[in-house]
């Protein structure tokens, strides 16, 4: 029926038309044209009890042997090695052809329910055993001793997908640290020397999110090549002038990144300098991802570990900002003829395709809490629980630094002074 008052001349409501996505601007059009994330199962579906059975005897006594990735029955003293995820899964495949966001089951969303509590029945005597992931991943039934440990990848951030085992041992680690102080003793603050007990060092398995990233860039900006470089003025007015040409130059750059570690704990990721040394510990990588192993609990027996409480979301900013980083690098070399420098005005980042997966790293760690105001400053030293790269932050006496400050420059002075007596 046609006419005023029919079905046609009514208008749609809102929102029952489909949108075109075309006609939407580029960051929402870009979200919903966007693939959904493609998920890999990493799963050990053998280890969901809680139970880590030794292949040959079935002892649940399980301990990681020091300095090696094998694990090591201590009933039957049997040895065998964890698989790696590289192989196991593909991980170092196909990076160049990433589409849309690839997730690992280990690196799923986090449920904002999820409890850091998590109960297993004994199979050996029917015991309940309780284990809390804010710190513990393993705990032994006290009655008949079986060893458990959390190994069912439940929405909580504490089980990754992979873990790449301590080599460094403790003794090692303890050597590197003490060694790392006393080399700075001289100017460090009292207090911490007195206290400074380094057998007190923890080994803990911290949280990453290692990406994958298929990505190109464009950079736009202005470039300078000197032509000429003269003096005006004379004695204190003298001043240097350059003269140069300006380019407007562009670049595009096609890449990837392979293992490309990022904090998935946000107290690691918080770097406030003011408060915190945490940026140490971005100081003693890289790591050896590529020999990661599957993931299982009794990797961690004896060692503390901090859950991830980041998501893929979240990290995507910072994942961006180390890309746009890769990229100034990678197009460094051919601005090399712009001998006054180049400064980048317009920066495009495009990432066709990313895969995340979740992994526990070791780090042997010292700490020191420095009293001040609010609330002081934590230092850390670290050690990388691999190669056993050292770095860390010890308080100094401000007034001995002052003093050897203007002990050098009294020294530097009196040279001065010599040699211009010696030339006149």
């Amino acid at each position: 029926v046609d006419g005023p008052g029919s079905p046609r001349d009514v208008p749609p409501l809102p929102g029952t038309l489909p949108v075109d996505p075309s006609t939407l601007p580029d960051p929402i059009r870009k979200e919903l044209e966007a693939p959904d994330p493609v998920a890999i199962d990493t799963a050990s579906a053998e280890l969901a009890d809680g139970m880590n059975r030794c292949p040959k005897c079935g002892s649940t006594d399980i301990r990681h042997k020091p300095g090696t990735d094998l694990l090591v029955c201590l009933y039957c003293r049997h040895e065998w090695d964890g698989a790696r995820v590289e192989e196991l899964f593909g991980l170092g495949d196909g990076i160049d052809q990433l589409k849309g966001t690839v997730i690992a089951s280990g690196a799923r969303d986090i449920a904002a329910d999820a409890k850091v509590l998590m109960s297993f029945k004994c199979s050996g005597c029917g015991a309940e055993v309780t284990v809390n992931t804010e710190n513990a991943m393993t705990a032994r039934c006290h009655w008949c001793r079986h060893v458990f440990g959390v190994n069912e990848q439940v929405d909580n951030g504490a089980v990754p997908d992979a873990v790449l085992p301590f080599h460094i041992k403790k003794e090692d680690a303890v050597a590197r640290i003490r060694q790392f102080v006393d080399k700075r003793r001289l100017f460090a603050l009292k207090a911490f020397k007195e206290q400074f007990t380094p057998e007190n060092v923890v080994g803990v398995y911290l949280p990453y999110m290692i990406v994958d990233g298929n990505a190109s860039a464009d950079l736009f900006g202005e470039g300078e090549i000197k032509t000429r470089e003269y003096t005006r003025g004379s004695d204190n007015d003298k001043k240097t002038y350059y003269d140069a040409d300006v380019y407007r130059i562009g670049r595009h750059v096609d890449f990837t990144v392979d293992d490309l570690p990022l904090e998935s704990s946000t107290e690691r990721g918080n770097l406030d300098t003011r408060v915190n040394t945490n940026n140490i510990i971005n100081t003693i990588l890289p790591f050896d991802t590529k020999n990661a192993v599957k993931w299982n609990a009794s990797y961690l027996a004896g060692f503390s570990s901090e859950k991830r409480n980041s998501n893929v979301q979240q990290l995507q900013p910072r994942l961006e900002d180390q890309l746009l980083s890769i990229a100034r690098a990678q197009v460094e070399a051919s601005v090399g003829a712009y001998d006054r420098g180049v400064r980048w005005e317009q920066e495009r980042l495009d990432v066709h395709g990313s895969r995340w997966v979740s992994m526990y790293l070791p780090v042997w760690l010292y700490s020191y809490h420095q009293p001040g105001g609010n609330g002081g400053m934590l230092h850390y030293i670290a050690v990388n629980g691999r190669t056993g790269e050292t770095m860390g932050s010890v308080p100094v006496q401000q007034w001995k630094l002052l003093l050897a400050a203007l002990t050098v420059g009294t020294i530097l002075e009196s040279i001065a002074i010599a040699i211009v007596a010696g030339t006149q």
